[in-house]
This record gives C-alpha cells, structure tokens and sequence, in this order.
C-alpha cells in the first residue's frame, strides 16, 4: 500500500506540479480514502520524506548492482544507474517529483542533499582518471536534469549513445 501510494503522490507532483501535491489528491489518484493515506502518511511532510528516502534508496542499490568492485567501478556503476532510470518507465520522474516536493523546505530536502553529497563527494581514487570519473558523473547527472525537463528531448538511440561515450571516456 505504502507504494501504491508513493507511486500516486509522485504521478501527483510530475503531472500537475507542488501545489496539486495534497494528501486528498494523493489519495484520489491511490484509489483510498484520505484515512487510508493518512494511516501510512500522518502529514504532507511524511510522504514527501517517504518519496525522497525512496528515490535515495533505488539509487543506492541499482549503483550497488552495477558495482563490482573493480577500479573505476564506482563511476562506470553510477553511469550505469543513471541511464537505468533515464530509460526505465515511470522511474524517470520519480527522483525529479521528490526534489520538487523536497525542495519547498530545506529540511525536507537535507536527505537529498547528504545523498548528493555522498554520491558526487566520493573521491574516485579507485578512477584510472579521477578528473574524468569526476566529469562523467557531473555529466550524467547534468542529463538527468535536463531530461527531467524534457523527457523527450533524447530518442533510445541517443541515450544509448550518450551513455557508451560517457564509459568510453572513463577507459582512456
């Protein structure tokens, strides 16, 4: 349940914006009554920093997945989980809806930040390059901003290809 609800709290925010993001909207698009979100999400605030701890999490693990412990892994993993989530279904706007609801309050938005933090502060000493491994996760995640925009604005074909010169650049 607490998923369904999730999943309808971020349709909520990338179709209609902040300011549609209610507990009744959520809980019109759940299909529940305003009771049943309630039970799960007792405020606003809960479910918005459900949303941002869920997107923070399938981060970690989809990075941790493509992480084999191999020098330079760590940036080919988080390249890899970038373009997961670009190219995956409804995933796409997920992260994008929990920054718009996080980012109304700045405590709402310190999981987040510490996430940032955490994944772009990594020192890629393990990097054959660590400037290169630097600028290709600062890269993926400038294409992450900017297909949260315009999700169309790349075809599968450019994606894809946008992804193989980024690993290319991490082997010279």
């Amino acid at each position: 349940m607490k998923e369904a609800l999730l999943n309808a709290a971020e349709a909520v925010l990338s179709e209609q914006g902040t300011q549609a993001l209610t507990l009744t909207a959520v809980a019109d698009r759940a299909g529940v009554s305003k009771g049943g979100l309630l039970y799960h999400f007792p405020t606003k605030d809960a479910l918005v920093r459900a949303m941002v701890a869920r997107v923070i999490e399938e981060f970690d693990d989809l990075i941790a997945s493509h992480d084999d412990g191999t020098p330079g892994s760590y940036t080919r993993a988080y390249v890899e989980a970038t373009f997961e989530i670009l190219t995956g279904e409804a995933r796409a706007y997920r992260r994008w809806s929990a920054i718009t609801a996080a980012a109304a309050d700045p405590e709402q938005a310190e999981p987040l930040n510490e996430a940032m933090r955490r994944w772009h502060g990594r020192a890629p000493a393990d990097d054959p390059d660590p400037g290169t491994a630097t600028v290709v996760r600062l890269a993926a995640e400038g294409l992450w901003e900017v297909v949260s925009h315009d999700p169309g604005l790349y075809g599968a074909d450019q994606l894809e290809a946008l992804r193989q010169r980024l690993l290319d650049l991490l082997e010279r």
